[in-house]
């Protein structure tokens, strides 16, 4: 098993702009996507709890671009965990081009999000559940771990 959680995309037309690259909000768009794959597949648990009351709000998220993509490249998007607190998880991703044989570093992201419970106007940071917590454990940033991120 690899240290990193993997969602596959395709570029599609509708992802790139006049000038036939991905225009840049998409790349935040597959950060979601991963993050919802990831939970769908290794904490369906989780999911449960977010259609009774666990909110999961995205509090920053960025992303550095390295390389453009087109329509029809293929994508691996691959998802760490880089930190890990009682209330809060933060994601880093890798933007990867597969070609014939070929990985390209294309973009890196990162998106924190806090664990919510509770009515829309009163709603308070929860713990990250514990579900949760185990599904991350495998996909460690080694690097972040070595810097004491991961507790």
């Amino acid at each position: 098993m690899s240290d990193y959680y993997e969602f596959r995309h395709t570029v599609g037309f509708e992802e790139t702009n006049l000038v036939g690259n991905v225009y840049y909000v998409h790349y935040l768009s597959w950060q979601g996507r991963c993050r919802e794959m990831f939970l769908k597949e290794r904490a369906p648990g989780v999911l449960a709890q977010v259609w009774d009351d666990l909110k999961l709000f995205t509090l920053r998220v960025d992303c550095e671009f390295f390389a453009e993509i087109t329509a029809f490249d293929e994508l691996s998007i691959r998802m760490r965990l880089e930190e890990l607190s009682q209330t809060q998880v933060q994601f880093a991703f890798d933007y990867v081009r597969l070609g014939s044989g070929t990985e390209t570093l294309v973009a890196r992201g990162r998106q924190r999000v806090v664990c919510m419970r509770g009515p829309n106007a009163e709603t308070v940071p929860t713990r990250v559940p514990e579900e949760l917590r185990a599904a991350l454990a495998p996909y460690v940033d080694q690097a972040a771990g070595a810097r004491g991120a991961v507790v």
